[in-house]
Formats: structure tokens, C-alpha cells, sequence
């Protein structure tokens, strides 16, 4: 019988998880993860306990005849990853709760600088993704893989520095962001060194994880192994690519690429670090735990298949569609919009296989909290997936992005699906790794319907205000040629009702996980620490040498019908008149060659797969290839060809060092949360912003700010349009200038002094990655013209009657505010044939400014 595969005498995999194990193995009929003993015992759920975890570390002991062994697994990280994600996910909701009523009260900014929305912002999210669900993923990873191994963890010295090492990760960032440093990247703000130790603590957990594999005492890989796996390999490669950056300082640096390059990147990696952190993990926690709970066999193995190789495949292509109707290159916004609707059959599919597999469990959905929230947990998935690519086909997209729609979606997914998998997974764990029982499953229930009321509400409700803010931002009159609501704030007013009721939403949802926290106390409080324990005969001589398969784990049919199918896909979507019309030929003729062999030889599409499941590393190459194509194929030509040189018509003109120094401190107070600097090519946008946004006129930008919500308006033609003492006044109390606002005040600005000192290390480093500025300049010249712009902007500013001092912030960020939407006409020709044109690097206002 195939691995995994739904057994036909119905027995479920809490019997017979893994079907290819030893069949001369007496334990390969017990329960996975339990031992004789456990089977006498029955309704408990409880492993054998081995009291204390640290009265045998992990060894295998002989059993009688020495035949047999019995393996203690390490519960006691599980324990450790479990407590974690549980304090963290209080702080990143109630992080989140606090910034929720900032958006309503503004007062509860507290005019303090580490208390504002803009760099709290980036806490929350920080806190609720590495923080809350980082832990739960390690703690279901860890408890899931010994048991799918049937082995301890590789290396007990690894799993502590991984655990204390990821903690400590996450105390540096709830320190560093509130303070300020940032690199302005959503889901990417964290600052270089800390940036380092993400990787090197990631590391350690793969090299644990594929340690652990190699030690296995199961020679095929169960389905939620493979999930693992795509979450290991890709989110490593995901994060180190995005992070690369040019350190100015200890604590500042620019990312490598800028401007459309860094936009396609960042949503490359911010889309997918949804796809690969917050999804694939908890699909093969979803894989292992729901039928665990159930009682029940996974659905169907052959669409866990389908669901695996696809959603691999294809999500690492839809990053584009972050960027819909901006300067991004045409075919790559096609691209992004044409996956992101191929998703909905691979999501649907493990969606199904999910709830399908809780078939002749649905009664216990009265009595059992485990169930509700997994049954919830996994409609909510579908619900987010379905939502996902509707919001990317291009029309709908033009409602919904810079909106609060997009905010709810991602509620959605992250509250539904990470939270009530996560609360339904430690409700099933805890009694177990405590050798006790749930201390109050009402209260468990309670949790359940007072969490599913607050998601209701909060979705809702950005639902509503989403669309109600979209249609006013884009409604116009006279044909498309006035706008109907030409004021921001009057949409920033009419959606305040429903701002107030994801308040609540949310605080119902963070209750719910406070009773969840006390239910979890009380019952290790009632238990003691208990390591699951297994007896097994040993595997190790069978398993000697599962590695060695050469190239034949890549020379067969699928692999090569994949590697046919892609290519020419490649050359249909990159060639022109008859080179794309080969490319469609070809992609045909080898789809149709691939299912025509498929049905012939089926038997042996699926033995090559079962084949595959007992040589990890080959599954791990091709799980690599599959997911790094799409990032290769948009990313590469972008890269290369859209730089600087090759921008025709309008071309950023560089920021001087007051104003490289104001976006700097733009960038620290988290502007870019709440404000976009990209024009759409869309009429409602060129009617209250300006002329739309080309590409050339941000290839400067290190790190690009085209933003994803626009809480406030665009500032992407800003420069000129109002005066240097409005901008004083609005930093100073909003208000005062835009009744309404919900903007915080920013007094610290008109205290602190501009760090001008660090700008000939930061002019360094963005010459290194291409910003035309002099060779040449010392130092004592950088000063200088700092000193003069900065004189400039105190002296208008004192003419109307607004006084500051020229080494201030506020001037700084005065000038770079004056500076957005500078540009250059490359297109226009030259005074003379042959002479040359000088660019004043260092004007404060470009040579075009709409």
C-alpha cells in the first residue's frame, strides 16, 4: 500500500500513520507516537509518561531480546515553543488592539515617539507572524516530525539555541522598532545585524530538521513532512534574498536593489512569506494534527499530491499582483494576476482535503473545542484563498488595494486560519504533554464563539469600509472629469464607524485568547511534563543507503514532462509573433503528451512518487526548483534590465543630503504605513494626485515607498504643492491644518537633532548601488550644502512666523517632503549636438517637478 495513502479498511492514522513501515514490526500496529501500554489505556490520548523529561535524555533503550528499542521523544522544546507562542501572541494582539485605537483616538499616541502608530505598526505584524505563529510552527513541527520519524531530534544542543535564539530575535525587534529602526520594508523592517541572526537561528533549525530526517526510523515521508520541507527551503531563500542590503552603520543600512526592482522583490517575498511561513507549515500541521483529532485518515493522498506540487509551484509567482495598475512592467502584472488565479485550485484542494477528512467526526463539532477550531481554522483558509485572487484580477484590485479590504482579507487568513489553528492544535497538545486533561472545555468553547464573533466583525467591517472607501475615492462626476469627493479625509470620516468596530472585533478576539492562556495554565498546573515515548524495531540497516537513488529520482517522466511543460511556457510568455506561437504549440503538445502517459501508465506516475518519499534529499532539490522558477523568471530580466541606464523619459533626480537624511527619518517614523508614493494609472488617481507615476522617477528610492494602504493620501507628487510652514504645522498637530485627521502629532521632531554626521557614510553606500552622486565630495561639501538647504528652509519658515533651528528633523523632513516627485526629462534633447548636460545633483527641487 502506498504511503499515506487513505486505508481501505477505514482504520484511521492515529492508528497507521505511516503505512510503510516494518511489517515484522510488532509496533506498526500501535498507535503512532504511543506504546503497548498506551492501548490499555484507551480514551485517554495520553502517551506513556516518562516523568520530568530529564531523567533519560532521549536515549534508545534495548528492549528485551534486544530486537526492539524504546525512543523518548523531546517534548520538552514543544513545551517550551508552545508557552512562547502563547505569551506572544497576547502581546502581538494586543499590540495590534492598541494601534486599532490609535486609528480611532488619535490622543493614544501619547505624543510619544516609540508609542506612535507608524512604528508600532511594524511591531504587530512583527510580533503576530515570527512571534506568535513562528513558535506555534516550531512547537507542531517539532512534536509532529519525531512522531512522523519515529525518532528524537537530531541534536538536543540545537533545539536549545534554536529556541533561546528565536526568543531572543524577537526581544530585539519589540526594542529596535518601537525605537525607530527600521528598514521600511513591510514584513522586512528589521535592521541588519538582527537581519544576520534570523538567518543563522533558521539555519539551525533546518540543519536540526534535516538532521532529524536523515535519523528516521520511517523510510517514507508522511504528507506533512513535504510541507516542511517547502517551508525550510523556501522561506530561507525568500528572506536572505530580500534582506541584502549595504550596511551604513550598526544600526542602518539601504537595501541592495531600489525603486521598481526592490517593489517586485519586496511583494515577491512579503507574498510569499505568507505563502511559506503563515501557510505551508500550518497545512502540514493541518495534515497531521486534524486527523489526529478526528480519528480519521487524511481524505485523499492522491490530491494532498496535487494540493503540495501545485501550491508550490504556483504561489511563488502572484508577488505582482501587490502591484496592479502602478509602474511595474506590464507582462509581470499579468503574470501576478494569472497565477494568483490558478491558486484557487490547489488551495481548494487542500481546503477539501482538510475538511473532508473530518467525515464521521462532524458530531463531535457539539463537544469537542479541538474540532470547532480546526473546522473553523480550515474554512477560513478557504475563505482567504478564495478572497486572495478574486482581489487580484486587475478591475477588482483597482477597488480594493490602498483600501481596508485588503487589511480584512489579511485579518482574515491570520485571525481564522493561523490563530484558530494554532488555539486548536495547543488545546490538543496540552493534555498530553502534561499527562492530564483540558482543565475546562467550556471554557475552551467560550473561546471558540467569542473568537469567531471578533473575526466576524473585524472582517466585516473592513469589508465595509474598504469598499465604501474605494468607491468615494474613486467616484467622480462630469463625465470622470471632477472628482465627487475631493477632500481624503471626507472618506477618512465617513469609514470611522467602521474603524470603531474592528476595535471591538478585535478586543473580543483578544479576550478570547487571554481565557485560552488562563485554560492552558491551569491545566499544566494540574499535570506534570510528560515525554511521549515509542517502542519500535529498530529500522536503521533497512534504512542504510535510502539516499543513494543517483539521477534517477530526477531522470523520469514527471520531472521531465514538468521540465517540457515549463520551458516552453517560458518561451510563449517572453517571445513575439512566431516565437510565441511555437511556445504555444509546444506547451500543448507536452500537456497533452504528459496526461496522455499519465493515463496509460498511471501505476508508475504514482510509484515514482511513492519512490520519491524515501529519498529526502531528492525531494528536497526538486522542491526547490519547483518554487525558485517563478521567483528566477520575474525577477532576473527585472533586475538587469530596468535600471537607471535604460530609463527613457522621466528619471529621478537624487535626493541632496538634507533630504536623503528627511527620508531617513520618514522612513523611522513608519510614514510609509499609512501613506503610498505611487500615482496608479487610473483616472481617479491622476485627478487628486498628479500625473501617474513612471518608473524612472523612484529607481533611486533604497528602499522603494509605493506602500500598500493608504490611510493618508499620496505623497508621490507632494513636492511644491503646499508650503514649508504647512508642513510645520501638520507635523506639529494635524489638525491644526487638516481638521479630521487622525494623524499622531510628531513633537520630538522640532527636539531632536538630524543625524548629518552618518551622511558621508550613506552617500558612500548609495553610490555603491548607483545613485549618480560626485566621486568626488569630501565630507566638509556634503556639510555644506546640508547647512545651506537646511538655512534656506529656516529662513521661509521664519518669515511666517514658524521658527526652528537648521539642525532639527523637522527641517529635514521638511526638505525631502519638498523634494517628492523631482524628475528629470531624459527624452528631451540637448541644447546642442555633443554638449553635454550637468545635473545639479544636489537641487533641492528638480529641474520638472508636476
Amino acid at each position: 500500500m502506498r504511503p499515506n495513502q487513505e486505508d481501505p479498511h477505514g482504520d484511521p492514522p492515529a492508528n497507521r500513520i505511516s503505512q510503510s513501515a516494518s511489517s515484522g514490526s510488532v509496533s506498526a500496529t500501535v498507535p503512532e507516537g504511543q506504546t503497548l501500554r498506551d492501548i490499555q489505556q484507551p480514551g485517554t490520548g495520553i502517551t506513556t509518561p516518562v516523568r520530568g523529561g530529564n531523567t533519560s535524555e532521549g536515549q534508545e533503550k534495548v528492549a528485551s531480546g534486544g530486537k526492539k528499542v524504546t525512543i523518548e521523544y523531546d517534548d520538552q522544546c514543544v513545551r517550551w515553543f508552545m508557552v512562547a507562542s502563547v505569551i506572544w501572541s497576547l502581546v502581538g494582539l494586543g499590540a495590534g488592539v492598541l494601534i486599532a485605537s490609535q486609528l480611532n483616538f488619535w490622543r493614544l499616541n501619547f505624543d510619544l515617539s516609540w508609542l506612535t502608530f507608524g512604528r508600532l505598526r511594524p511591531l504587530h505584524t512583527n510580533a503576530a507572524i515570527f512571534a506568535f505563529v513562528g513558535n506555534m510552527m516550531f512547537a507542531g513541527v517539532y512534536y509532529s516530525t519525531q512522531r512522523l520519524c519515529r525518532c528524537r531530534l537530531a541534536s538536543p544542543l540545537l533545539t536549545k539555541i534554536h529556541f533561546w535564539g528565536w526568543q531572543g530575535i524577537i526581544v530585539l525587534a519589540a526594542i529596535t522598532l518601537p525605537l525607530g529602526y527600521s528598514r521600511g520594508k513591510e514584513y522586512a523592517e528589521l535592521i541588519w545585524p538582527i537581519n544576520i541572526l534570523v538567518a543563522v537561528i533558521w539555519l539551525v533549525f533546518a540543519a536540526n530538521f534535516f538532521w532529524t530526517l536523515m535519523r528516521r526510523n520511517e523510510k517514507s515521508l508522511y504528507v506533512a513532512i513535504w510541507f516542511y520541507i517547502a517551508t525550510i527551503v523556501t522561506v530561507t531563500m525568500l528572506y536572505v534574498v530580500n534582506h541584502l542590503s549595504l550596511p551604513t552603520s550598526l544600526l542602518h543600512s539601504y537595501p541592495i536593489f531600489g525603486g521598481v526592482q526592490d517593489a517586485l522583490v519586496q511583494w515577491w517575498y512579503g507574498h510569499n512569506a505568507v505563502a511559506f511561513f503563515l501557510t505551508t507549515p500550518i497545512l502540514g500541521i493541518m495534515y497531521y494534527f486534524v486527523p489526529k483529532a478526528a480519528n480519521r485518515p487524511v481524505y485523499s493522498y492522491r490530491l494532498s499530491v496535487i494540493h503540495f506540487w501545485s501550491l508550490v509551484f504556483i504561489y511563488i509567482w502572484a508577488g505582482p499582483h501587490h502591484l496592479l495598475n502602478t509602474a511595474l512592467p506590464g507582462w509581470l502584472q499579468s503574470l501576478g494576476m494569472l497565477f494568483s488565479l490558478m491558486l484557487w485550485a490547489p488551495s481548494w484542494g487542500g481546503m477539501l482535503n482538510g475538511l473532508l477528512t473530518l467525515r464521521g467526526a462532524w458530531d463531535k463539532l457539539r463537544t469537542d473545542p479541538v474540532i470547532k477550531f480546526f473546522a473553523a481554522g480550515v474554512t477560513f483558509y478557504g475563505m482567504a484563498t478564495f478572497e486572495g485572487p478574486l482581489m487580484s484580477i486587475k478591475s477588482v484590485n483597482a477597488l480594493s488595494h490602498y483600501t481596508d479590504w485588503t487589511i480584512g482579507h489579511v485579518h482574515g487568513g491570520t485571525l481564522g486560519w493561523n490563530g484558530f489553528m494554532a488555539a486548536g492544535m495547543f488545546y490538543w497538545l496540552a493534555p498530553r504533554l502534561w499527562g492530564t486533561k483540558l482543565y475546562s472545555q467550556s471554557l475552551a468553547n467560550m473561546h471558540f464563539w467569542l473568537g469567531m464573533v471578533g473575526i466576524l466583525l473585524y472582517v466585516a467591517s473592513m469589508w465595509v469600509s474598504g469598499i465604501t472607501q474605494g468607491l468615494m475615492l474613486n467616484a467622480t462626476t462630469e463625465n470622470g472629469t471632477i472628482l465627487a469627493y475631493p477632500n481624503f479625509l471626507d472618506t477618512l470620516q465617513a469609514i470611522r464607524p467602521m474603524m470603531l468596530f474592528r476595535l471591538i472585533g478585535g478586543t473580543l478576539y483578544l479576550i478570547g485568547f487571554f481565557m485560552m492562556a488562563y485554560n492552558l495554565w491551569k491545566t499544566a498546573r494540574s499535570g506534570a511534563p510528560v515525554n511521549g515515548t515509542i517502542q519500535i524495531t529498530s529500522a536503521m540497516d533497512e534504512m542504510a543507503g535510502r539516499e543513494r537513488n543517483g539521477f534517477r529520482g530526477y531522470l523520469n517522466a514527471p520531472v521531465i514532462y514538468a521540465f517540457l511543460v515549463i520551458t516552453s511556457g517560458c518561451v510563449m510568455i517572453f517571445g513575439s509573433d512566431i516565437i510565441f506561437l511555437i511556445g504555444v504549440f509546444l506547451t500543448g503538445l507536452f500537456t497533452i503528451l504528459a496526461i496522455a502517459h499519465f493515463q496509460v501508465s498511471g501505476a508508475k506516475w504514482s510509484q515514482w512518487h511513492d519512490d520519491l518519499l524515501k529519498h529526502g534529499f531528492t525531494f528536497t532539490v526538486l522542491t526547490i526548483i519547483a518554487a525558485a522558477i517563478g521567483g528566477a523568471i520575474q525577477i532576473i530580466p527585472t533586475v538587469t534590465m530596468q535600471r537607471a541606464g535604460n530609463i527613457e523619459g522621466r528619471l529621478q533626480i537624487p535626493y541632496t543630503p538634507l533630504e536623503l537624511t528627511g527620508r531617513d527619518i520618514y522612513i523611522s517614523e513608519g510614514c510609509y504605513n499609512c501613506h503610498s508614493q505611487m500615482i496608479r494609472t487610473m483616472v481617479p488617481d491622476v485627478l487628486r494626485y498628479g500625473d501617474y507615476s513612471r518608473l524612472g522617477e523612484s529607481i533611486y528610492n533604497h528602499p522603494f515607498q509605493w506602500g500598500s494602504k493608504r490611510t493618508g493620501p499620496d505623497l508621490a507628487r507632494e513636492g511644491g504643492k503646499r508650503s514649508d510652514d504647512w508642513h510645520f504645522y501638520h507635523m506639529l498637530n494635524p489638525r491644526d491644518v487638516s481638521p479630521g485627521s487622525n494623524m499622531p502629532n510628531y513633537p520630538w521632531l522640532f527636539e531632536k537633532e538630524a543625524n548629518s554626521k552618518a551622511l558621508p557614510s550613506k552617500i558612500h553606500a548609495m553610490r555603491m548601488l548607483g545613485v549618480p552622486y560626485p566621486m568626488d565630495i569630501s565630507e566638509e561639501e556634503i556639510q555644506a550644502e546640508y547647512d545651506a538647504q537646511a538655512n534656506e528652509i529656516v529662513e521661509r519658515l521664519a518669515e511666517k512666523g514658524a521658527y526652528t533651528e537648521p539642525d532639527k528633523e523637522i527641517v529635514a523632513l521638511i526638505a525631502y517632503l519638498q523634494k517628492l516627485g523631482a524628475y528629470e526629462d531624459t527624452t528631451e534633447k540637448k541644447e546642442s549636438e555633443g554638449e553635454e548636460q550637468t545635473l545639479d545633483l544636489f537641487k533641492p527641487i528638480g529641474t520638472v517637478n508636476p
